[in-house]
């Protein structure tokens, strides 16, 4: 069983931000797969079905980015998650607005979402796919930057991102990672 984490803020404040680009993404892939995200277990949204004949689980921890590690340790240990089974996806000021960048394993990279998932889960050993959000004119403008509502020419180059974060994902249940790195690295 795969664990599918979108990193992101409580969307009816948060929704159109750049920081949102993982629960962005969970939708997406909800939407292709018809799974229902109406249950919350763990402090976060979560539905469960099978794409290309895997089980998986899709979560979007509603505990705010910073303390997103808590929601997905609790579903790891609950469903006994390995974790070569676990896919985080989240935004990256580092990538381009509508790119992507796959990796088996890394650190946080200052990102605050990832320091609470490695912390929590005490590795760094876990897939994720970044999604490019691009950086601030101003370096200290970045907690504006990413939470900030964004326009909606912006937002479809950040959709762009988001739709490759989710067929990457797929790439990877599918055929696994190193494929799907090599497709969309």
């Amino acid at each position: 069983m795969y664990l599918i984490v979108g990193l992101g803020n409580p969307e009816n404040e948060y929704s159109k931000t750049r920081h949102n680009m993982g629960f962005d993404t969970i939708n997406e892939i909800a939407n292709k797969y018809n799974i229902d995200l109406k249950t919350t277990k763990f402090n976060a949204q979560c539905g469960s079905g099978i794409i290309d004949g895997k089980k998986v689980i899709l979560i979007k921890p509603q505990t705010y980015m910073n303390l997103s590690g808590k929601s997905v340790r609790e579903f790891v240990n609950f469903y006994k998650i390995e974790k070569e089974e676990l896919i985080v996806v989240y935004d990256d000021m580092d990538i381009e607005k509508g790119e992507i960048r796959i990796r088996k394993k890394g650190r946080a990279g200052g990102h605050n979402g990832m320091k609470s998932l490695i912390q929590e889960l005490a590795s760094e050993q876990f897939m994720r796919v970044r999604v490019g959000i691009g950086k601030p004119v101003y370096e200290e403008d970045r907690i504006n930057y990413a939470i900030g509502k964004v326009n909606d020419e912006e937002y479809v180059v950040l959709m762009n991102g988001v739709k490759k974060a989710k067929e990457a994902i797929i790439e990877i249940l599918k055929n696994g990672i190193d494929t799907a790195m090599n497709m969309y690295n």
